[in-house]
């Protein structure tokens, strides 16, 4: 992997951003509601689909996941916190079960996987229990977002799945969210539409209670908000890491800085040794902490943990 500037800008203040009357605080309508939506979500898609603008997409999609499986574990009445999904997820070994959190996350990283419109892996995701209707809900989603907006396809597909089934919230905002990637025409799916809805907005919606669908439109619309906030983050850590990648001696330095622009949580005995995750390229179990240690020393990654074993580290703030 060879390092060098950004084409566009070395300042990531120049990344697109929201306009200031977008995020005023201004008193909703269903129509202020889709207006914004629309401006927010454009820029969003500038952010992501211009490579020039050096957001990392998979390490994006992966903090977004983690975001999602949160807020869906608490729809669900688990209420767990994000540091023990994450733990459940990363720091089970190999073959064995992870358990309803760690299951969770998976869930939430697979949905990332498959191309927009390719009904076939969505519905192998949720279960054979919503196979048959799966493509249904999509093709009436897509239909209410192309004529109406993207949050109204994304109403569209909530409803559908809850009527179905009132404790599928994870399904229902899967769909919403590739709902929304299809809108946009994105090629992956982006865990975007459940971090701030709660569980009586989705009551409400189901028993089509006056102004349930303004206020969870809201909400999704404070969500793209966050990703957006959060891509142009990501964007500005990830240059920085990149900048001290030549300072790193270590064999396969590359290949795990690559690594932390991919993943939110880098377990080093598990995905650094004895073999970088994804690559041929040895690395031992020592060689790991001391390369995490030195990132953690460069003010470029952070211990997420706490703990003196068992760490995972991430890219830092």
């Amino acid at each position: 992997m060879t390092y060098q500037s950004t084409a566009i800008s070395d300042d990531r203040t120049n990344l697109p951003n929201l306009p200031g009357w977008v995020t005023s605080g201004r008193p909703e309508t269903l129509e202020t509601v889709a207006f914004r939506s629309g401006a927010a979500l454009t820029v969003l898609d500038q952010l992501i689909s211009d490579p020039r603008h050096g957001v990392p997409v998979k390490l994006l999609a992966n903090r977004l996941a983690l975001n999602a499986a949160t807020a869906t574990s608490k729809l669900e009445g688990r209420l767990a916190r994000e540091a023990d999904i994450r733990d459940a997820f990363h720091l089970t070994p190999a073959g064995e079960a992870r358990g309803p959190d760690g299951d969770l996350l998976a869930f939430w990283r697979d949905a990332g996987r498959p191309r927009v419109g390719g009904t076939g892996e969505i519905a192998d995701l949720v279960g054979a229990e919503f196979t048959d209707d799966v493509g249904v809900w999509l093709d009436a989603g897509f239909e209410r977002a192309r004529t109406h907006g993207s949050l109204v396809g994304c109403l569209s597909v909530l409803r559908a799945v809850l009527d179905a089934d009132d404790q599928a919230e994870r399904v229902a905002f899967l769909l919403a969210d590739v709902v929304l990637a299809h809108a946009l025409n994105w090629k992956t799916v982006l865990p975007v539409s459940a971090r701030r809805v709660t569980k009586a907005a989705l009551r409400n919606l189901a028993a089509n209670e006056q102004g349930a669908e303004l206020v969870i439109q809201v909400r999704i619309l404070e969500s793209i908000e966050d990703t957006i906030r959060l891509a142009r983050d990501l964007a500005r850590r990830a240059e920085v890491l990149s900048s001290v990648a030549p300072k790193l001696r270590a064999k396969g330095s590359d290949a795990a800085v690559d690594l932390f622009l991919t993943e939110d949580a880098v377990a080093p005995a598990s995905m650094l040794s004895p073999r970088i995750r994804g690559t041929s390229i040895p690395m031992t179990d020592r060689a790991a902490r001391r390369f995490c240690d030195r990132l953690v020393e460069l003010g470029v990654a952070r211990e997420l943990t706490g703990r003196p074993t068992f760490r995972l580290y991430g890219i830092a703030p």
